[in-house]
Parts: structure tokens; sequence; C-alpha cells
């Protein structure tokens, strides 16, 4: 029960408590946050740190410091995902931030001792853009991504995707050396923007100090030129602890990622030309109350949850082409993954080929969020050996909300051995009551025939291909306008009508025929307000023919 709704678990009631009860099992830098719309946007969120002395023993630091980085809107997430998911907004274009966060304030310092290594974990829980950040004049090591410790890799900047954490060693100066307080530099990466406003600082600077009575540092210019930041590429980082890569995958899901309209207009996102739609029943539940014959049938759990049923064991490579514009930073719940391709960027789509591809790591980087580039794609592998009902969606969560995930099934069958339905907590079972969720039963909540999905949640319907009635109506509409036009004209404008005129008239007398045969076959399927209003059309597309006879 990891938060989602309607993945493995109902919504939390307003004014009510729901307890969360788990065993720690993991150690490094984490984040916990809402899982219901964007509503960690408006501040439900914050970093989480689990300490292993015998793993931190090896890098050996002194002390800790945490930093926050974030976007910033000035609106609440309901307004905003107001604005994005609508069809006045048919391209999709997401919100632009007002500004960037650090610590969840604005121009913060940091106060840090001479010749001290300090372990310094920083995320992204932002809600959009990614983040640059570096110290003025000081290299670090990157030791820990995603709450994976890393082998000691040297830089000067990291980029993080939102949902993406990294832990650095800091060994700072020695007070000799030291004249001013350091900047510390955060900036959004401005290629993710469809427009930057003139009034959004891209870049933030925060400080660094050693001695407060010290000056600031007065920016560079440099600070400001993104175009020219070369980060650090965390594709290389080794985990501490070998992993070497996994063998040769039993199941392979290719994910094919684009954004695009729907018949009502909005722009959403999909995996395989499905966008997310929660279901009735939770998957987990569906997942516990199936029958036995039926648990590993990926159909029960809904069209639009987009649910892949994996085998306990497997080993499983996730390939996503990404056909958009736009960079994701794809997040696993429940696992940390192995990133075995990630290609650069390209101007067109450039999907991944296994018979092209180059020689996989040995041990490549294991972390849970990455970042797929524009038009590029990216290969990650894990062994489905946590039972359990998993959402892989984007971390941007303008694209969550407009569809962008799945639903990885992992072992139902033995998770059901693992997890009974009768011993879920009281209140667990009463939040979905309170939202009035079913508890039982397929994606549609039907408990008779499981393979019955007839009232389950789907995206719209796709939009149509060319004319509908409203089309041929505002077409017929628009022209009889424009006939009666040139009807006056050539009474009361033109007492000679010349072989221009003449060659329009007849033009027109042809447009006014086809209208009348495309809305007399229209008036046959039609009934109501549509059949009085194609009546009224063809009367004085009738009149409009008539006339033009005389012409």
């Amino acid at each position: 029960m990891d938060g989602p709704v309607g993945v493995t678990q109902c919504p939390i009631p307003p004014g009510k408590t729901f307890l969360y009860d788990f065993v720690v099992e993991q150690s490094g830098t984490y984040w916990y946050h809402s899982h219901s719309g964007s509503q960690y946007s408006d501040g439900l969120r914050a970093m989480v740190i689990v300490h292993d002395s015998e793993v931190e023993s090896k890098y050996k630091y002194d002390d800790e410091r945490l930093f926050s980085v974030s976007d910033w809107y000035h609106d609440t997430s309901d307004v905003l995902a107001e604005r994005q998911l609508t069809r006045y907004n048919p391209t999709g274009a997401e919100p632009i931030p007002q500004s960037m966060l650090f610590n969840d304030s604005k121009n913060v310092t940091v106060s840090v001792e001479p010749e001290t290594t300090y372990i310094i974990r920083i995320a992204n829980i932002g809600i959009m853009v990614s983040q640059y950040i570096f110290i003025e004049d000081h290299e670090f090591e990157i030791v820990e991504v995603d709450g994976v410790y890393t082998k000691p890799a040297r830089a000067n900047m990291l980029y993080l995707a939102v949902g993406q954490r990294a832990s650095i060693l800091l060994k700072t100066k020695s007070l000799s050396d030291v004249n001013k307080q350091f900047c510390i530099v955060q900036s959004l990466d401005t290629s993710m923007l469809d427009a930057i406003p003139k009034d959004l600082q891209v870049t933030s600077i925060s400080y660094l100090s050693y001695d407060k009575s010290m000056a600031k540092s007065v920016p560079r210019k440099e600070f400001y030129d993104i175009d020219s930041y070369e980060p650090f590429d965390d594709f290389n980082l080794e985990p501490l602890i070998n992993q070497p890569l996994l063998p040769e995958p039993d199941h392979v899901i290719h994910l094919n990622l684009h954004m695009d309209n729907l018949g009502d207009g909005v722009n959403y996102a999909f995996f395989n030309n499905l966008t997310y739609v929660t279901p009735k029943v939770p998957t987990l539940l569906t997942a516990l109350t199936a029958p036995d014959n039926l648990v590993m049938n990926d159909r029960i759990y809904g069209e639009n949850t987009n649910a892949f049923v994996l085998s306990g064991g497997d080993v499983v490579d996730l390939v996503v082409d990404n056909d958009d514009s736009n960079k994701h930073p794809l997040h696993m719940h429940g696992h940390q993954y192995q990133v075995v391709v990630r290609s650069q960027e390209y101007e067109v789509p450039h999907h991944f080929q296994y018979e092209n591809a180059s020689e996989f790591p040995e041990h490549p980087c294991v972390r849970d969020t990455l970042t797929v580039n524009t038009y590029g794609h990216a290969v990650i592998r894990f062994r489905a050996d946590n039972p359990g009902i998993w959402f892989f969606h984007c971390h941007l969560d303008f694209h969550l909300e407009q569809g962008l995930a799945i639903v990885l099934v992992e072992a139902p069958d033995v998770l059901r051995d693992q997890l009974k339905y009768d011993s879920l907590p009281f209140d667990y079972i009463q939040t979905c009551l309170a939202a009035d969720m079913p508890t039982k039963g397929n994606a549609a909540g039907n408990t008779e025939d499981w393979l019955d999905l007839a009232g389950q949640n789907l995206q719209p319907k796709a939009l149509p291909l060319g004319f509908t009635l409203k089309g041929y109506i505002a077409l017929a509409a628009c022209a009889i306008s424009a006939l009666w036009g040139l009807w006056e004209i050539s009474i009361f404008g033109m007492s000679d009508v010349n072989k221009q005129f003449q060659d329009r008239i007849d033009h027109e007398k042809l447009v006014v025929k086809d209208l009348i045969l495309k809305l007399s076959d229209e008036k046959d399927r039609v009934s109501g307000k549509n059949l009085r209003q194609i009546t009224e059309m063809l009367a004085e597309l009738d009149e409009l023919d008539h006339k033009f006879a005389q012409l």
C-alpha cells in the first residue's frame, strides 16, 4: 500500500487518518509525497533519510546536510490541472512555474565548517522541471542515486529530474583559502518549458557559508549560461556493491510513448496508445479477490489500467521509445532497476532495436527514476522478485495526470499467499467505502463474471476522422451565408456579371448541390434538434439552388 490511488489503495478522505506501518529494509535518500492527483505540488512532500552505518562508514564523512530543490507554482494543483486538461489547451502545454525553491525557501544560507567532509543528500521534489545543481569553486564525489550507494565518482555538477535523488561527498576548504560565501547554483532545464516568461528567473542562488561575516560572492556570468552546462553523466555510475548485468530477459515489454488528443479535445499521454485511467476497484484488490484461475489474466485488471502481468522470478526488460519532444523521468514503484540503455536526444523519434544495440554495461547503474531523452529511448532491466502491484509512471506530474502510466501486476499468484484480503486493515477498507469504491471484483467492479468489463472506466473516444454531423451543419451554415451574399451582389451590385464571377457562381452551384446530397443522407440518421436544423438548412439550400438556376 504505497499510495497511488486506484493502484494499491483508495484515497484518504478529508479529515481522516490512515496509518502506514512498514518495515524499513532499504537505506539511502528517499522522499514521501501524496499520490492523489498532483497534490504534492502544494507542499505535501518531504525528504526521508534511512541510515545504514555499515555502508555509510565506507565513505568516512563527518556530518550531513539535506538539500531539496523544486519548481514552485502560485496556483494550487487543482487549478493547474484544470488549466492543462482542457480542450482549450490542445497541445498539452504544461503550466510554467513562477519560481523555484531551495529547501522550500529562497536565498538560503547553508553553514559548514572548514576541512570537514559532508554527505549532502539532494532531492528534486518538484512537479515538472529538471534542475542543474552545482557549488561555486567546489568539486565533489557522487556516492548515491535513488537509494543505491555507488562507487565514488568525481563531478562538479548534477542534473536531477523530478523524483531523482543523489548524495555527494563534499570536502570543505581550509579557512585560509576562503574569503567569501560561495554560490550554490540551481537552474531549470529550460528545454522542458514551452515558453520562458520574462519574469521567470531560471537560475537561483543560495550560499555555502564558512563564515557569515564574509561577503557573499557575486554570481559569475557563466552561472546563467545554461546552454554551456556539462553535468555528470549518471549513466556511468556503478553500484558500490557489484550488481552484474542480469541475464537475458524472460519477458520484454515494449512501450511507445506519445502525446495526442482524444475526442473531448483534451491532450493526453499514452503508452502503446492507452492513457491510464483509474479503475473502479484498486488493482491490488482485484488481484486479492480474483478467482485462482484468472489472477494471471491481464484482462480482469481493465483495458485502460494498462496492466502487465509478470511471473515471479522472471527477468524483465522494459523498452521505452519516446516519440515526444520532451524529456520524461520514468519512475518505478517496488523496484530499483538496472539502466542498460539510455540514448542521447534526437530531433526525430529514434526507436531501440536489440540487433543494433551496443554492448550493455557489465555493472549497470541501478536506480528507480530515469530520464528518457527527447525522441530517444531507454531499456531498463529488473527481476520480478517483489510480488505486488507496482506503478510505473512519468514523474512529471502533469504527464501522470494526462495518463502516462502502466501497472505492473507482479506475481499476483504469490502475492495472494503473502497478503490475504481478510487480513487487510480495517481503515484500509474504510477509506474505500468512504470514497464509494468497491473492494472486490475486476476493474469494473464485477464479481460475477470476471471477464465482463462492462461499465469499466475508459479513456474518451478517439477524434473522429473526416466530417461529423456538427461539421456538416457548420459547413452548411457558412455556405448559406456566403451564397446569400453572392446572390445579393449578383442582383443589386452588378448589372452585368462578368465571366470570373459567373465561374464563381457555377462553382457555388456545385457546392450547394453537394451539400444537399450530404445533408439529405444525414437527415435519414438523426432526429430531434439535429433533424430540425438539417431540414431548415435544406430548405434554404433548395431556395438558393433555385435562384442560382435563374442566373
